[in-house]
């Protein structure tokens, strides 16, 4: 049962807890409820419980078919006649193509050059127009405001809509549904749609748990801007996480600055060898954005002070992880 205790003014959002739950329903029949791992040995290493929900084996191979589903579900008739247009390095993009053709319209895509070809692929199997760009944030929107204004498509935006943030936060809703129990919930961090996301879907059913979000090095413009107070724009990045490369919107931005317990850096380093020990340890392809979220907790001395924060009495403290997608 939802918390009564935290306003909107409290959450940093006019999105209210009624909208997840609709969202939820919208979306219930289109995609799968992902299943939550363990791994014993990941626990002894992170010295805590550590729980995976595990969206890398969602519909379209990532989270973001939850938020794109209900963007375009919520779309009127009339509104959905001109097709949507959005813009996006690949996992947003697949998901606004497979659910716009479940829709039954077209889906304009923006994708920057660099995007990886398995990603560009799987737009382009679900149908979607795919144009091209320079990988900077500045000739994405540009690009996507080119096409709206030439083909009258609505814009879904990656994480910058309310309908979007109360998608993705279903995931975490049923991440806590599923154990209900957890003292931290850590989930990577772009443009902050999943991570907002996870704020509200959390704390919408469990108000003391405390929401971290995990972020490159070399895409750190989520941290300098919580650490700041005020937005840090990131033009571009090469980090390995290409899932990653967004900024905050002052949408999201506002969300977190609320409700996020902090933002943890990762090297590229540390993306790559968490990728290979999911891979060996429980046997699952995940994403570098998704091994963002589980690096910090592997590090010599995992998080200091985190566990015994967050333990209250138990041997070790109970943390939720989410991987983000599995398309590598």
């Amino acid at each position: 049962m939802a918390s009564t205790h935290l306003t909107p003014e409290d959450l940093g959002t006019a999105i209210q807890w009624k909208a997840i739950e609709e969202a939820h329903e919208r979306i219930r029949p289109r995609i799968h409820r992902t299943p939550v791992l363990t791994s014993q040995s990941l626990n002894v290493m992170a010295g805590a419980e550590l729980f995976f929900k595990c969206e890398n084996l969602q519909k379209a191979g990532s989270f973001k078919i939850r938020g794109a589903t209900n963007a375009i579900f919520s779309l009127s008739d009339e509104e959905a006649s001109h097709g949507v247009v959005t813009h996006s390095s690949g996992n947003h993009a697949a998901a606004v193509a497979c659910a716009a053709a479940w829709r039954g319209i077209p889906a304009w895509i923006v994708m920057p050059k660099n995007a990886p070809a398995v990603k560009c692929r799987a737009v382009e199997s679900y149908g979607g127009k795919i144009t091209f760009c320079e990988p900077k944030v500045s000739a994405r929107t540009e690009t996507a405001a080119r096409i709206q204004a030439e083909t009258g498509a609505r814009l879904i935006h990656p994480y910058d809509d309310d309908r979007i943030i109360a998608g993705q936060a279903t995931a975490a809703k049923e991440l806590v549904e599923d154990v209900p129990q957890l003292d931290a919930v850590l989930t990577p961090v772009s443009g902050g749609g999943l991570l907002s996301g996870t704020c509200l879907g959390a704390h919408g059913l469990r108000a003391e748990i405390r929401v971290y979000g995990c972020e490159p090095e070399l895409a750190d413009d989520a941290y300098r801007s919580i650490k700041s107070g005020t937005l840090q724009p990131l033009e571009s990045s090469d980090t390995i996480a290409d899932g990653l490369r967004a900024s905050l919107a002052p949408r999201t931005f506002a969300i977190l600055r609320k409700q996020l317990a902090g933002v943890l850096l990762v090297s590229e380093k540390e993306i790559v060898e968490t990728m290979q020990l999911v891979a060996q340890r429980m046997k699952l392809v995940i994403e570098p954005s998704s091994a963002v979220a589980l690096a910090p907790l592997l590090r010599a001395g995992g998080i200091p002070g985190l566990n015994q924060r967050l333990r209250k009495g138990r041997p070790s403290a109970r943390i939720g992880i989410i991987f983000s997608g599995g398309n590598v």
